[in-house]
């Protein structure tokens, strides 16, 4: 099959890339080894940068971070919540680089507005009692799963391709060009051969593997970051320790929950990551420092994801790597139609997509201009139950009494799990109870999963969807998920909802005896 462009990553920047390209008329494919947003896009804090954050030691990365958030909150509007922020120094917090704050946050482009402290608690009445100074910032909360799908769904509008569940086998090269690219569909086996013009290379965390595949060597850092999700929202707006960005010192407000992040760990391998204890206890302990009610709140999920820092042959603690983006044209090692594009933020995923398709239609011969910087990002049926209430509303504005609701914690309808298998189906997708997970707030409740699981797989069942063994597995894998979130987190009111799931899959179920069997005889989960 040919094509002018290959994207190689289904997160954000590849996506919002396949948005740019097919406002230029450019024809592309976008290739994901799992699902949308299946890395860092789906794993960070939902924040919206506005670039307060870098003002001490990465200016590039936050006058880019300003300027962007600036044009998305004015263009993808359904996606975002302008939260604004506040940051905040305790006692013992470096009051040099309090005072020095609104100069660093002028010389980036950053808005910045002091607070009085007795104006700021009133604000966040949550806030601590130790807070000796405060200002007023333009941050907001974004869905990045909103963000990815919509930016996906225009771009397939527009003649674009995805195809998820796809591994790049071999990018094949001839005369200093990739030629082919051979593809494998992980649940089918199939393999499909693209013959393009052009490869981008956007696939984050594993960037450097893709890049291997052609040949080639670039050092990648892995830089793991855990977060943790409270049940309920603590805070209007954005809350910021007002110090260089360090661990645990971020709370975002994300809909009903608030999101407290993160930490950065060096690990080996952007795969197998899992967020651990002390990180766990390290984050409440942080954040209980600005807001002393997380210290007793309750919390539903940990999870964690890998930013893709180029190394650069820097022996800089991770912190200090630019969050900039790296654009690298392989031409110099000898391939001229090959592209990376990695690191750089969730705000500036715009940016990025920009400055790569310029790159694409440069190769390609083409002047066609970029439009996302001016024209809006539609809402689309692909991204609209991410949105925190949506299904409620829609539950109740149906008036169906036998719609049943499957998903209790967020009030989802059988109608709407309906509406997402057709969706699915129309991506060219099976429509596992993962991929519905993905494309709603299924799951994401404080049960977590513990009931509408075990309901969605039977409806899926009595809908045709699955056969034979297919949505046991599909169950086993989306609890395994939701198990490794839930572990860190093994106190009070989680401990007695994990004893009652075990009971619940494992004792009535049997579902351990399953993932003995599909393991060989290895513990399942």
């Amino acid at each position: 099959m040919e094509t002018q462009v290959v994207i190689i990553g289904g997160g954000v920047t590849g996506t919002g890339l396949a948005r740019d390209l097919a406002l230029r008329g450019v024809q592309c494919v976008v290739v994901e080894k799992k699902d949308l947003t299946a890395g860092a896009s789906g794993a960070n804090h939902g924040l919206l940068h506005g670039g307060g954050r870098y003002v001490g030691n990465d200016l590039e990365a936050a006058r880019e971070c300003a300027q962007e958030s600036a044009l998305l909150k004015r263009l993808a509007p359904q996606c975002i919540e302008d939260t604004g922020s506040i940051y905040v120094a305790l006692e013992g917090d470096d009051e040099r680089y309090v005072a020095d704050f609104p100069q660093l946050c002028a010389r980036c482009g950053v808005e910045v507005e002091p607070v009085a402290v007795s104006e700021a608690r009133e604000m966040e009445p949550e806030l601590s009692d130790r807070v000796i100074a405060a200002y007023g910032l333009r941050d907001a909360a974004v869905d990045p799963f909103m963000l990815t799908l919509d930016n996906m769904a225009q771009a397939c509008a527009l003649g674009a391709r995805l195809m998820t569940h796809t591994r790049v086998e071999a990018l094949e090269r001839d005369d200093g060009r990739i030629v082919r690219v051979r593809l494998r569909h992980t649940r089918t086996g199939e393999e499909t051969v693209l013959e393009p013009r052009v490869v981008v290379n956007a696939a984050g965390a594993w960037a450097g593997q893709v890049g291997a595949l052609a040949g080639l060597r670039f050092d990648m850092l892995y830089s793991k970051g855990s977060l943790v999700v409270t049940q309920q929202r603590v805070s209007d707006r954005v809350i910021h320790r007002l110090r260089r960005a360090s661990d645990a010192d971020i709370v975002v407000p994300g809909g009903t929950v608030s999101i407290l992040g993160t930490t950065s760990v060096r690990v080996a391998s952007p795969d197998a990551i899992y967020p651990e204890v002390h990180e766990i206890d390290t984050i409440i302990d942080e954040c209980a420092r600005m807001v002393p009610s997380l210290a007793s709140a309750r919390y539903i999920r940990a999870y964690c994801g890998v930013r893709p820092l180029l190394a650069e042959g820097s022996k800089r603690a991770d912190r200090t790597v630019s969050r900039g983006y790296h654009l690298i044209d392989h031409n110099v090692c000898g391939l001229g139609n090959f592209i990376t594009i990695t690191g750089g933020k969730l705000t500036t995923y715009r940016l990025m997509a920009e400055k790569t398709a310029d790159r694409v239609c440069d190769l390609l011969g083409l002047d066609t201009p970029c439009r996302t910087h001016v024209e809006p990002l539609p809402a689309s049926e692909w991204g609209r139950w991410t949105e925190p209430g949506k299904a409620p509303r829609h539950w109740v504005k149906r008036a169906d009494p036998s719609d049943l609701v499957l998903c209790e914690c967020e009030m989802v309808p059988r109608s709407t799990v309906d509406s997402l298998v057709d969706q699915i189906r129309r991506e060219g997708e099976a429509p596992t109870l993962e991929a519905v997970g993905v494309r709603s707030r299924v799951g994401k409740g404080p049960c977590q999963g513990n009931f509408c699981s075990q309901r969605i797989a039977a409806h899926l069942y009595e809908a045709g969807v699955y056969r034979g063994r297919e949505g046991m597995e599909s169950l086993m894998g989306f609890l395994r998920e939701r198990w490794r979130g839930k572990r860190p987190l093994l106190w009070g009111q989680p401990m007695v909802q994990y004893e009652f799931q075990e009971a619940l899959y494992c004792a009535l179920f049997s579902l351990d005896l399953e993932a003995r069997r599909e393991d060989g005889g290895e513990a399942g989960s």
